[in-house]
């Protein structure tokens, strides 16, 4: 993207797209709003709905299970029907899983509908960078610019307005997300025209054979072991805090807001000075003591190290993306789908593992183990440094931001 000032009032001006770019860009900022949604609510759902911390947290874990398999599936199910019926059917599973979740009557019920939600997610998110970039004017690098900026709008805001929204009930957020994407469904019927079908259909087994390199089965372990400790703080650290949802809200706005600087502008100049895996390496580090600090510090030391944490999440994302991408010959889409399948089982666990390793010990604990496995993330990496250091160091500054989008988004 050097060279190119994407704000400029010419043709390719992030601020010049056609409708149907602004159209996909709007429903992707709640697409990614519905991950963080439901952190500042998790108290009065199991207040509400009479269950435990875990039993509540297992809406993570149900989420993210279905999507890391539906990794497999998105490439296989875009390639065959288009990206503009794959976003559709993506928001339509979205707007009625959102919808039933708001009328759960039970934790079951609602475990089960973000499930669904969880499908409708991965099925658009997935396929929204695509559609962006197809139908953007002016070449990729504002319509690039553009999906970052709703993926940091959508990331910090989730919680606020699960906040807001679940200030008065913890089912207004489900509501109020089912209506935006159902808006979204509209303008994307409206505005957006069927993208080209890619040359080759993918198979539902290119991910998984995919990871058979070395460099990126080690990309995605690592990944696994770090992405524990990310949804360790999501997830579990609402119940540690112990706030109201408007401070709660207020509390990841702010982490929000730090993943999406660090990950979008501090990231990229970091490596550029010092090298991709010494950035990832400081970051996991740094990120296993802010956990520790986390959990043994006081009510004030727990909201500024979860805050903090967003930094060294978002730096930590944007050089994962990179390696994923650039340490194999697979296509990215497929090294992408392979990746995301195997990290995101980890963020299905540890919003199910962390309530229940305090309950087998003690509130300290989670957080300890947390910390264990961000080191172990770094280990993977320093051990398999050989076999990474080489795709990591020349990566061309361009491919990073490029690459970060569009791993996050699979």
């Amino acid at each position: 993207m050097q060279g190119e000032d994407p704000f400029d009032q010419g043709a390719g001006s992030i601020l010049r797209q056609p409708k149907a770019v602004w159209a996909t860009a709007g429903a992707s900022v709640v697409a990614f709003m519905g991950i963080g949604l439901v952190d500042p609510i998790l108290p009065s759902i199991a207040k509400g709905l009479e269950a435990t911390p875990s039993q509540v947290s297992l809406l993570f874990t149900s989420y993210f299970l279905i999507t890391a398999v539906a990794m497999l599936v998105t490439g296989f199910v875009s390639s065959r029907i288009g990206g503009r019926k794959t976003l559709l059917a993506g928001l339509a599973l979205v707007v009625v899983f959102a919808a039933l979740s708001g009328t759960s009557s039970s934790v079951g019920e609602l475990v089960g509908f973000r499930a669904g939600w969880g499908l409708g997610n991965a099925l658009f998110v997935s396929t929204a960078l695509a559609v962006i970039v197809g139908a953007a004017a002016g070449g990729s690098s504002a319509a690039i610019l553009l999906y970052e900026s709703a993926l940091g709008l959508g990331m910090a805001c989730g919680p606020l307005v699960g906040a807001l929204l679940g200030d008065a009930s913890w089912r207004y957020p489900f509501f109020g997300t089912a209506a935006l994407m159902a808006i979204g469904f509209i303008c994307i019927t409206a505005f957006l025209k069927e993208q080209p079908r890619p040359a080759r259909k993918t198979s539902l087994l290119d991910p998984i054979k995919a990871l058979g390199h070395g460099g990126l089965a080690s990309v995605a372990t690592s990944a696994f072991f770090y992405n524990y400790s990310f949804f360790t703080i999501l997830a579990f650290t609402p119940f540690v805090l112990n706030m109201t949802p408007y401070k709660s809200g207020a509390v990841f706005f702010a982490w929000g807001l730090l993943l999406a600087v660090f990950s979008v502008l501090v990231a990229p100049r970091l490596q550029e000075r010092f090298g991709s895996l010494k950035v990832l390496g400081a970051s996991l580090v740094l990120l296993a003591v802010d956990l520790l600090v986390l959990g043994y510090g006081d009510h004030t030391t727990a909201i500024v190290c979860t805050i903090v944490s967003g930094a060294f999440i978002g730096m930590t994302n944007t050089v994962y993306t990179e390696l994923a991408l650039g340490v194999s010959d697979a296509p990215r889409p497929v090294a992408s789908a392979g990746y995301n399948f195997v990290r995101w089982f980890a963020a299905a666990a540890a919003p199910y593992l962390a309530p229940k390793i305090e309950e087998w010990s003690d509130i300290h604990i989670p957080f300890v183990v947390a910390a264990v496995t961000a080191v172990a993330g770094a280990v993977v990496v320093w051990v398999r440094r050989a076999a990474l250091t080489h795709e990591a160091e020349e990566l061309e500054p361009r491919h990073a931001t490029e690459d970060s989008v569009a791993v996050f988004a699979d």
